[in-house]
């Protein structure tokens, strides 16, 4: 059973390799770093479940290369662009507005949106689903996502920076 194995020894065995696997991957050595511990940890909270432990070091490029693909796969949903290329697509919401918002003006003003543009905006917003999944749930094609996601978050930031909060006292 793989609880018998001694996880330093596993670490010291198989560290070389993996990360050689993991820098031919992303050719990054930080990526690869990370994709290795990142295995590691996955071993340790999860390696218990093989049966065969003859297999560790199968499982263990097995669960590095799902990894990579993962992180792979979020970098597409979530590419990084640099605030300043970025800043003109941005809403522009004063800091007091945000402050005086709470979560229930919130669901409130989702609930005025009209439900072409609720479901497109709930999905990618608080489900996280990619433009191609709210695509594939809703049936339409992706570019009439990608504008009623435009159109929606208009029509949110309007009805949101038009409420009238009760003065404090």
């Amino acid at each position: 059973m793989a609880e018998d194995v001694d996880f330093e020894n596993l670490v010291t065995r198989h560290y070389g390799p993996l990360y050689q696997f993991a820098f031919s991957l992303t050719r990054d050595e930080a990526e690869a770093c990370d994709l290795t511990q990142q295995t590691f940890c996955i071993w340790a909270t999860k390696g218990h479940q093989l049966r065969d432990i003859t297999k560790v070091k199968t499982w263990l490029f097995t669960t590095l290369h799902r990894e990579f693909l993962g992180s792979r796969r979020r970098q597409t949903r979530f590419p990084h662009v640099e605030l300043e290329y970025a800043a003109a697509e941005l809403p522009v919401v004063s800091p007091a507005t945000i402050n005086q918002l709470d979560s229930e003006q919130l669901l409130q003003a989702l609930g005025q949106l009209d439900e072409i543009y609720r479901a497109a905006v709930m999905l990618f917003y608080l489900e996280d689903h990619s433009y191609n999944e709210i695509a594939e749930i809703l049936g339409i094609p992706l570019g009439t996502v990608k504008s009623r996601l435009t159109r929606g978050l208009e029509k949110l930031h309007h009805l949101l920076t038009n409420i009238q909060t009760p003065p404090q006292s």
